[in-house]
């Protein structure tokens, strides 16, 4: 493949499952989904994995949907390997005390706090947190290597 079409293929491959990560994340993953996935349980850990088989799916659909309108054939193995790794590090990421433990480390705990409820006041969750933005960079920061992944 010539490297103008390699590179097509990356941009393809990375819009389709940027768009399916959002929709998968946001409107594929269920409610119960969304609240249990972090429980460090096996009901939080099924959540979790079904979240991400989903999510999964999702993402391979939009891959199919590309591969048919652009006329573009996919590897199997890089196909799958890519959704595997991108699988693989959601479900890392979801499970919650992982990223946090993560950005602990890497001194970005403050920032993962950020905006997170504070016992005295009512405060409630909400999608601007630190916890959030961290969590949808590191996804997106997995997409691309899925992207890169598939489309070699």
């Amino acid at each position: 493949m010539s490297t103008t079409n390699t590179l097509a293929t990356l941009a393809a491959v990375f819009v389709a499952l940027y768009a399916a990560h959002s929709v998968g994340d946001h409107w594929v993953q269920t409610h119960h989904q969304a609240c249990a996935k972090g429980a460090p349980t096996v009901a939080g850990r099924l959540a979790c994995l079904r979240h991400v088989a989903t999510l999964t799916l999702t993402k391979a659909a939009a891959l199919a949907a590309l591969a048919l309108v652009a006329d573009l054939t996919l590897h199997p193995i890089t196909l799958l390997t890519g959704l595997i790794v991108d699988a693989l590090s959601h479900y890392w990421a979801d499970r919650r005390v992982t990223l946090a433990a993560l950005a602990e480390r890497l001194g970005k705990g403050d920032f993962y706090h950020l905006g997170a409820p504070r016992p005295d006041t009512a405060d409630a969750p909400h999608l601007g947190t630190g916890a959030y933005a961290l969590d949808q960079s590191w996804h997106i920061g997995f997409l691309f290597i899925a992207a890169l992944i598939i489309a070699t």
